[in-house]
């Protein structure tokens, strides 16, 4: 059976300034309830297929976007039930714009099983999330992850840094010791050229972005505040309280199987690589070989404090040793390396070398 479900609900209010990511703005409350019907179909059919089963339940459940409380999810939340360990066993997690923080759709998420909410903050600059688009400010965000800390013990906050407009300023961070984090997801800006803001630089109408050094530091001083308030890292982007990692992610970087359903998902089965194309055309899916899924599944636990286990992949040991030796990586087992503060900083270079 595979344990784990990611389920895209890509409806937005409007376009961040950032993202090239597939999503609908402007949709009507019958296009997003058609689109949960058909959500909570997919996971009859699931069922159907042997994928998923009320023997044993689901492991992690992840609603991302997008912002998914645009919709009434209560549909797909009956159709879930079954296949849900409500006693806390399975982790059951909505990405939640500041917006959506109301008193009714965070209990309409409690009381349909959710367990923990991922609140997309993004800036605590409120130029930065007025250029974003985000279309709150700062103390609104406070304001609004308070109030789902009332529903959700377990409830984070993204952040990303290195936007054109910001300005390092500690104090703005320090802040965050009084909002009872559970996890916080740190990112550095991605630039997409196809992004608003790639465009809006392109025509002189906005900066670049902070050089990468920069983009660095703050990380790292960002990085180390969460530290400070008691926040551990458990992976290059990820910080955490204690028992409060998020497990549907851990599952996707120990290699383990998800399910995908919904417009613009991935998913990874066995051998079987599935995503889901937007206006409703056929899934693809791919097959990889027994070597390659061997790979793609040991790669991205080199993101995770617990490192790469090369021990089915001698070949890679010489040039691991070697980033071993310019302080890119520490040996903790005979075959098992991991990444340190520095080597965070370059991740995907070591990986593009193996």
């Amino acid at each position: 059976m595979t344990r784990n479900l990611y389920v895209h609900f890509p409806f937005c209010r409007s376009r961040c300034s950032y993202c090239v990511l597939h999503s609908r703005m402007g949709t009507d409350p019958a296009d997003r309830l058609r689109y949960v019907h058909g959500i909570a179909a997919e996971v009859s059919r699931l069922e159907r297929e042997g994928l998923i089963s009320r023997d044993e339940p689901l492991s992690t459940v992840y609603f991302g976007g997008g912002s998914p409380a645009l919709c009434d999810l209560r549909p797909v939340f009956g159709a879930l039930a079954p296949f849900i360990d409500s006693a806390g066993g399975t982790e059951f997690t909505v990405e939640l714009h500041p917006l959506d923080s109301s008193r009714d759709t965070l209990a309409m998420m409690r009381d349909g099983g959710v367990n923990r909410i991922s609140m997309g903050v993004q800036s605590l600059d409120d130029a930065v999330l007025s250029d974003m688009r985000r279309g709150c400010t700062a103390d609104e965000s406070a304001r609004a992850f308070a109030l789902a800390r009332e529903y959700f013990d377990n409830a984070g906050i993204d952040l990303i840094v290195g936007y054109p407009c910001e300005k390092g300023d500690r104090s703005r961070y320090e802040a965050l010791s009084s909002w009872g984090l559970a996890h916080c997801s740190l990112y550095s800006l991605i630039l997409e050229p196809e992004s608003i803001l790639a465009k809006r630089i392109e025509r002189g109408k906005s900066a670049a972005p902070p050089d990468d050094e920069w983009t660095m530091d703050e990380l790292a001083r960002v990085g180390g505040v969460l530290e400070s308030i008691g926040l551990e890292r458990y992976e290059i982007s990820s910080y955490y309280a204690k028992g409060r990692e998020c497990r549907h992610n851990l599952a996707t970087w120990r290699g383990e199987d998800y399910i995908g359903l919904g417009e613009g998902a991935y998913g990874r089965v066995g051998l079987r690589r599935t995503y889901n194309p937007p206006g409703g055309k056929p899934q693809e899916v791919t097959e990889v070989d027994e070597a390659a899924d061997l790979k793609e599944r040991t790669f991205f636990r080199l993101r995770t404090r617990e490192g790469i286990d090369a021990t089915r992949f001698p070949q890679w040991i010489a040039e691991l040793d070697r980033f071993a030796s310019e302080g890119l990586l520490v040996r903790i087992a005979p075959s098992v390396y991991r990444l340190t503060r520095r080597g965070c900083e370059v991740c995907d270079s070591i990986l593009e070398s193996l």
